[in-house]
């Protein structure tokens, strides 16, 4: 939980510890002179005693003298156990300080007539979360609705809280009544073990989900951009693949459900724009890589950072002479706002046409992490689409887009980000 004022919130914890450790300290010094007048005035020397039995003196000395050792030892233990309890006071006010609520991004100021109210859904995901930080400080009103099946709470930490942003926890299989002017649905699982998990319920999401937001839209005559995928190419005939090209998609295979799922999703979304008078966007989002990506969702990327991080082998499916084509995550998210602002309405790749080999990629991959890592191949995976490269001709011409982050330089960042992870989980709690 976050706390309204987190400076005053120290300044006070602050204050505690300083009170509790004066208490501590003048307690201490008032016993000792307790002790000091004590001995003092029933004169402990021997020449201010009027006594006239020595031994009697002697025995009153000792007993004194242990009473004074028993006091002094009971305050260092008190002052030990104060200690103790200042260390612990201080390591709570670490972990105060860590969960204190950091200062906001810088966000651009819009006047209500620029501010546009904006939908994201999967916006917490690896691609929603970039795109929420793009709107987010472009002064737009976001609200974010996620079911947390594959996106996270600490992609969008950053906002909870800022009057701009809202965060609802919903699956969009379930109904949504929000009042918005543009809706970028992304919402679904997009790694092979996330959407083979529950085959079922990734279909569910593609065409019920799609359906709720394409209803949404009509019912307050929002924009809607539907984020498609080049898996409705399948394993491509047609190379390099232009939206013209209708796709070789097997559907029964272990990939349908995501690869059918995206068909009909683009199959409604143009079913209501006719009918319905929706105004739609369809964007085919080739492989794209960057921060926030799930460390374990399988994909080629995120398999060989991990495994040159842990100096593992390097497990490349077949004879890895597949090609892919990356995308740094910063070049989707714009590609996805141009085709929102513009006036065209047709599919568009959004994708970068460098193609490599999954070769060429995993000795790239190495050689920016380092380590001793060799690569090593397995058993071709069913259904996997031999070659992949977008034609970026529409985006190019009608959005005026195209890549801008080279690979090494995507890469890069992306290998920081998983080493930051691999620190963290690490960590002891």
């Amino acid at each position: 939980m976050f706390v309204s004022d987190p400076s005053k919130y120290k300044h006070q914890m602050l204050i505690r510890i300083n009170v509790f450790l004066a208490l501590v300290i003048g307690s201490s010094l008032l016993l000792l002179g307790i002790i000091y007048c004590f001995v003092s005035n029933n004169g402990i020397h021997n020449h201010e005693f009027n006594v006239s039995n020595k031994k009697e003196f002697q025995l009153f000395q000792t007993v004194e003298s242990e009473h004074s050792a028993d006091l002094i030892n009971k305050l260092k233990k008190d002052l030990a156990t104060a200690n103790e309890k200042i260390e612990q006071l201080e390591n709570k006010m670490q972990g105060f300080e860590e969960r204190i609520k950091k200062p906001y991004p810088n966000v651009k100021y819009l006047n209500y007539r620029s501010k546009k109210r904006i939908l994201v859904t999967g916006g917490a995901g690896f691609v929603g979360s970039h795109l929420v930080d793009k709107l987010m400080k472009a002064g737009h009103d976001i609200t974010v609705v996620d079911n947390f099946f594959t996106g996270v709470k600490a992609n969008v930490e950053q906002w909870i809280g800022h009057a701009n942003f809202e965060l609802i926890h919903q699956d969009i299989v379930n109904p949504l009544f929000v009042e918005v002017d543009e809706i970028y649905h992304l919402a679904s699982p997009a790694s092979p073990p996330h959407y083979m998990f529950n085959p079922v319920k990734t279909i569910k999401t593609n065409t019920i989900g799609t359906i709720n937001m394409l209803g949404l839209a009509k019912r307050v005559g929002a924009k809607v951009l539907i984020a498609s995928t080049s898996e409705v190419y399948g394993d491509p005939e047609v190379h390099p693949q232009p939206e013209t090209y209708w796709g070789h998609v097997n559907p029964i295979g272990p990939r349908a459900c995501y690869d059918e799922g995206k068909r009909v999703s683009e199959t409604l979304s143009y079913a209501y724009a006719k009918h319905e008078k929706v105004s739609v966007r369809v964007a085919r989002i080739f492989n794209t890589h960057g921060p926030r990506m799930h460390m374990n969702d399988g994909r080629v990327v995120s398999n060989f950072i991990l495994q040159a991080l842990r100096n593992e082998p390097i497990t490349v499916y077949g004879r890895g002479n597949q090609t892919r084509s990356f995308q740094y995550v910063s070049d989707l998210v714009n590609g996805l706002i141009a085709l929102m602002d513009s006036n065209y309405t047709q599919p568009v790749n959004l994708g970068n046409p460098t193609e490599h080999t999954i070769n060429e990629f995993a000795v790239i991959i190495k050689g920016l992490v380092g380590g001793k890592s060799k690569v090593i191949t397995t058993p071709a995976v069913e259904d996997d689409p031999q070659r992949r490269k977008p034609d970026i001709t529409r985006a190019m011409t009608y959005l005026k887009w195209k890549p801008k982050v080279g690979l090494k330089e995507g890469l890069k960042m992306t290998i920081d980000y998983f080493k930051q992870e691999i620190k963290k989980s690490q960590k002891t709690v």
